[in-house]
């Protein structure tokens, strides 16, 4: 065999930094980092997803043909992990390296998919796969679509059309499920056929204190929010008490512990009127705001102090 022969052929080689760079999978990378404190298994689980997708359209301009990767999801973990963030970010990543066509995420649960009556649930699960198709379809809580207990019950009727359209349309639909993972890990011993189609299981870890202070510190920060020193450390305090109480949803609870935070910071800088009040009193959240908390007058928190 000749040199010539040797040499690999400029058509057998490929430039996986430009492919890279022009994919700009990076920035969604860098935007999941931004938006989500913590998660770092979840956030390492999505890099290698994006590496596969990567090397697989690589493959493809070569003519290394082998069928587009099976890229069905599911999504495990507590309320408030930031499932469905991640998988806004997954469907620009499966768009930018053309895995699906159009980037979009379609979000729903059960009452989205099924009917309530006789030849009501294809109809209504085929018109949600259509806006989903060519994107990513989000199915919250997915496994309230199986209930074996209820015989006049049509969610098997969903589940079977969806089974259909995962394996034969999966070049242009991404179906992530997401849920408690011990729900989950049942509706999939229940549901081989779902369980068959999903290649990646992501679980979503809880947040620890610290996390949780940080992602209130970004919350505010996108609204011109900030919380003074002391008020720091009283949230922190509040973060600790409201982890051990009912319904605790991680970065949901928090959201609407800062919400009520600034209801009340409202209400003490309106109730100061005679005074002239600085863009720092407009800003700020003092101490004093999540002190009047009731988790922090009796330990008691009730479903209008958390929205929950």
């Amino acid at each position: 065999m000749s040199d010539t022969e040797n040499k690999p052929s400029e058509l057998n080689e490929i430039d996986i930094d430009a492919i890279y760079r022009e994919s700009e999978i990076q920035d969604v990378l860098d935007r999941l980092d931004a938006e989500l404190i913590g998660l770092v298994p979840v956030k390492t689980r999505i890099r290698e997803i994006a590496a596969l997708l990567l090397i697989d359209k690589l493959r493809r301009q070569l003519d290394l043909t082998a069928g587009n990767p099976s890229m069905h999801m599911s999504f495990t973990g507590n309320p408030g992990t930031g499932k469905t963030t991640v998988a806004m970010r997954m469907a620009d990543i499966l768009h930018r390296l053309g895995y699906v066509r159009q980037g979009h995420l379609v979000a729903v649960t059960r009452d989205d998919l099924v009917g309530q009556y006789i030849g009501h649930t294809a109809p209504k699960t085929r018109e949600v796969l259509k806006k989903a198709m060519g994107g990513v379809l989000f199915i919250d809580e997915a496994y309230y679509l199986y209930k074996p207990e209820n015989e006049r019950d049509y969610g098997a009727e969903s589940i079977e059309i969806l089974l259909q359209v995962m394996e034969n349309q999966r070049d242009d639909l991404v179906v992530i499920l997401a849920g408690y993972k011990d729900r989950m890990d049942k509706f999939f011993e229940s549901n081989p056929g779902m369980s068959s189609r999903i290649a990646h299981h992501i679980d979503f870890p809880n947040y620890n204190p610290t996390e949780l202070v940080q992602i209130a510190k970004l919350m505010l920060a996108e609204s011109n929010y900030r919380m003074s020193d002391e008020a720091e450390d009283v949230f922190a305090q509040y973060v600790v008490k409201r982890m051990e109480m009912p319904n605790f949803a991680n970065a949901r609870s928090i959201r609407n512990a800062l919400d009520r935070a600034r209801l009340r910071q409202a209400n003490r800088l309106f109730n100061s009127r005679g005074r002239m009040l600085t863009k720092a009193d407009l800003m700020t959240i003092e101490a004093d705001d999540f002190l009047k908390s009731r988790i922090f007058s009796d330990g008691v928190d009730d479903n209008s102090e958390d929205g929950e």
